[in-house]
C-alpha cells in the first residue's frame, strides 16, 4: 500500500515536473514568473488533440506537430507581448503573463467548447511490476518525462546554448560583454518552455481528460513545485515536483483525495515564510 502510494506520487510529480521546470527556467533567465504556464499546457494539449483525433495522426507524430506549433506560438507571444515590455519590472511582466493566460484559455474555450475530450489511444489493462500496479498512462509518463529531462540536462550541461542560458541567468550584463546574444537565449528559453508545457499537457490529458481548465487546475502545484525546489534553479524544480507529488499522495492517508490541493497551498505558504529561495536554491544577493 505505502509503496504503491509513493510510486503514484512520483508519477504525479513527473506530471508537473516539466511545467515547473519551465517556470523556473523563465524566471531564472527572463526574471519573471510566467503565470501563463497553465494556459500553455492547455493550448499544447489541444494542439496535439487536433492532429491526433480530427486529423487522425498517430499520437507521437501529433505530439511533435503540436509541440512545434506551441513553440511558434510562444515565440510569437514573446514578440508581441513580452519584448515590448523588456526592461520593465518583474511584476509588470507577471501581470502581462496573466493577461496572456486568460486570452489563451478563452480562445480554447471559444473554439473547442467546454466539453472534456480524450486522445485517440487504445485502452490497456494495468500491469504488475515489482508488486506495483502500473497502468499504461503512468508508464508513458515515466518514459516521456525522463527522456525530456535527459535532453534538457544535456542541453544545459553539454551545449553552448546551455552555457549561454546559464551566463545570462547569472549575470546578463557580463553576458552582453562576452558577446552572448540575449535575443537568441530568450528565444531558446521560450522554445524549451513551450515544448515542455505541450508535452506535459499531453501527459495530463492521457492521465485524465483534455479540457479548458486542465492547465488552471495544475497551476498551484506547478508554482509550488518550482518554489519548493528553488525557482531560480531550473533542475531543482524537478526535485520539488517529485517531493510535492509524494507528499500529496501520502496525504490521502488522512485526507480525502479532493483535498490534495490544500497540501500544495500549505507547502507553498510555509516555504514563502520560512525558506523563500527553496530547498535546493541559493539565496539571491542584491548588489
Amino acid at each position: 500500500m505505502l509503496a504503491q502510494l509513493i510510486f503514484n506520487g512520483l508519477v504525479s510529480g513527473l506530471l508537473i515536473a516539466l511545467p515547473a521546470l519551465s517556470v523556473a527556467l523563465v524566471f531564472s533567465v527572463l526574471r519573471f514568473a510566467n503565470y501563463a504556464i497553465g494556459a500553455m499546457v492547455t493550448m499544447g494539449a489541444y494542439l496535439v488533440y487536433v492532429f491526433n483525433v480530427p486529423l487522425n495522426w498517430p499520437l507521437p507524430a501529433a505530439m511533435l506537430a503540436g509541440m512545434a506549433l506551441s513553440i511558434g506560438l510562444a515565440l510569437l507571444l514573446d514578440l508581441l507581448v513580452f519584448s515590448p515590455l523588456r526592461g520593465r519590472s518583474g511584476v509588470t511582466l507577471l501581470v502581462a503573463s496573466m493577461g496572456v493566460g486568460l486570452i489563451l484559455e478563452n480562445v480554447v474555450r471559444l473554439v473547442a467548447g467546454n466539453s472534456p475530450r480524450g486522445f485517440g489511444v487504445e485502452i490497456a489493462r494495468p500491469s504488475r511490476l515489482l508488486g506495483l500496479r502500473v497502468n499504461q498512462e503512468q508508464f508513458t509518463t515515466l518514459v516521456c518525462v525522463i527522456a525530456a529531462l535527459a535532453v534538457v540536462w544535456l542541453i544545459f550541461r553539454c551545449t553552448r546554448l546551455g552555457r549561454a542560458m546559464q551566463a545570462v541567468a547569472d549575470n546578463p550584463d557580463l553576458a552582453d560583454v562576452r558577446g552572448i546574444s540575449r535575443k537568441k537565449v530568450r528565444a531558446a528559453v521560450w522554445a524549451l518552455a513551450a515544448a515542455m508545457a505541450s508535452l506535459s499537457g499531453v501527459l495530463i490529458g492521457l492521465d485524465s481528460n483534455v479540457d479548458p481548465q486542465m492547465g488552471w487546475n495544475y497551476l498551484l502545484p506547478v508554482f509550488t513545485a518550482a518554489i519548493l525546489g528553488g525557482i531560480a534553479s531550473p533542475m531543482a524544480a524537478v526535485a520539488g515536483a517529485l517531493l510535492l507529488g509524494v507528499t500529496e499522495e501520502l496525504a490521502t492517508l488522512i485526507l480525502a483525495p479532493n483535498y490534495r490541493t490544500i497540501v500544495a497551498f500549505v507547502v507553498m505558504a510555509l516555504l514563502l515564510l520560512l525558506r523563500p529561495h527553496g530547498l535546493f536554491g541559493a539565496k539571491w544577493v542584491s548588489k
